[in-house]
């Protein structure tokens, strides 16, 4: 028997014996349950929003291997994948896939090598603009493993679905390297992920998800790559160490609005609330913050009213779902550059924004709950303006918008996680 054909009768086993448990099963049922372990918004391909940045959404894959690393946030005795070719115009066809515990750079632990298979199959069609789940993987993961999924294109893909700044390494690799756990034939880099959307755990101790939905901040943009410092895994870590069984998944977009697409920065938060959290396996509670890329972009103008209410809709559809919402106050940018051109001036109408819909966000009781982002943030010395100590970068000086490591550990120290 061939190396792959034992692989997919190993898998084919474990899918078998596996329960088949609905992907939102009630808590308190004492049987096991899927459960958000890891996910990514995704996005429509494009040459990315970074000022000089580039990825291989546009181009696509053909007879390629990709291998993409994640961090799962909860336990299970079980996973499942998800690919989504949302964006698609055609259907995407995966000549197969793997996952196993991720080793150095591109390597993998190779006693922990998996294949993946899909209604039994090893290859799968995703028809565009849908999502597929994977069959359940017999690979037991505990809070904070570190896994390699790599996905293999046998023919050419069209532009990916992908989510463009996601502050880790995805590697790509001529031909079929799914089972070697070699990082020798991955040669080419890339910052964003492709087609993958989200990671799944099958466990009996979970009590859900909590979503971290909202903007670069949340994303990550600007925190150390590969080192998992985002303010969502940052709380994870805070909850694992708690011994409070919550997984975190980041549905943040770089540039991201709550009342107007963008090409570049993803649907408006209202058009993506449906699929970046209500649709997440588990979810119990979200924590919203959005709205510094409406206050700031030039066009179009919006007030603080359009943006309150945009809130207000997020809060009421995650009630109708009997998710809990947090409200995530908007953090200073004083002294950006693209909001600061000549240095000194301000523009007191933006600032004068943000503090309207922090103080809706601080005083309405409309959230249930208020993470104080911005008063974690901010200097007591010019309250518009970030901690300097959380722009610094290795000693250079930060964009004054988005938090460095220990700027993003503070974000996630300022929710109390009894209200998750």
């Amino acid at each position: 028997m061939s190396f792959a054909k034992s692989f997919f009768v190993l898998a084919t086993t474990a899918a078998i014996m596996l329960p088949a448990v609905p992907s939102q099963a009630l808590a308190g049922t004492g049987g096991p349950r899927w459960t958000g372990g890891w996910s990514t918004a995704v996005q429509r391909p494009s040459p990315g929003g970074l000022p000089g940045s580039s990825n291989w959404s546009e181009a696509g894959f053909e007879r390629q291997s990709v291998r993409q690393v994640v961090r799962v946030t909860g336990a299970g005795a079980a996973i499942r994948i998800k690919i989504s070719n949302l964006y698609g115009t055609a259907p995407l066809t995966v000549s197969g896939a793997t996952v196993a515990k991720a080793a150095t750079g591109a390597a993998v632990r190779a006693a922990t090598l998996r294949p993946v298979t899909f209604a039994l199959r090893l290859d799968a069609v995703v028809q565009a603009g849908q999502e597929l789940v994977s069959d359940p993987i017999a690979l037991p993961v505990a809070a904070l493993d570190r896994l390699a999924v790599t996905l293999y294109f046998p023919g050419a893909t069209g532009p990916a679905t992908f989510h463009d700044i996601s502050s880790a390494t995805s590697f790509r690799a001529s031909g079929d390297h799914r089972f070697d756990p070699r990082a020798t034939a991955f040669t080419e880099k890339s910052q964003s992920w492709y087609f993958l959307s989200g990671v799944d755990v099958l466990g009996r101790t979970s009590r859900g998800a909590v979503v971290t939905f909202g903007d670069s901040v949340t994303d990550g943009t600007g925190s150390t790559l590969d080192a998992d410092n985002r303010y969502p895994d940052q709380l994870a870590e805070r909850l694992v160490a708690a011994g409070k069984p919550l997984t975190v998944l980041n549905s943040g977009i770089s540039g991201n609005r709550v009342l107007n697409d963008h090409p570049l920065f993803g649907e408006r938060a209202l058009a993506r609330f449906q699929q970046d959290v209500l649709d997440k396996p588990g979810v119990r509670t979200v924590i919203v913050m959005e709205g510094i890329n409406d206050i700031t972009y030039p066009d179009p103008v919006v007030t603080a009213g359009q943006i309150i209410a945009g809130h207000r809709e997020l809060i009421r559809l995650a009630h109708t779902r009997g998710i809990r919402a947090v409200g995530g106050t908007i953090m200073p940018f004083k002294g950006n550059p693209w909001l600061y051109p000549d240095g000194t001036a301000e523009p007191f109408a933006l600032e004068q924004i943000r503090d309207q819909v922090n103080t809706w966000i601080r005083t309405s009781g409309e959230y249930d709950a208020v993470a104080d982002f911005e008063r974690a943030l901010l200097s007591p010395a010019d309250p518009d303006r970030l901690r300097p100590e959380f722009n610094d970068r290795d000693g250079q000086e930060g964009d004054w918008l988005h938090p460095n490591d220990a700027g993003l550990n503070a974000m996630a120290e300022a929710i109390d996680l009894n209200t998750l």
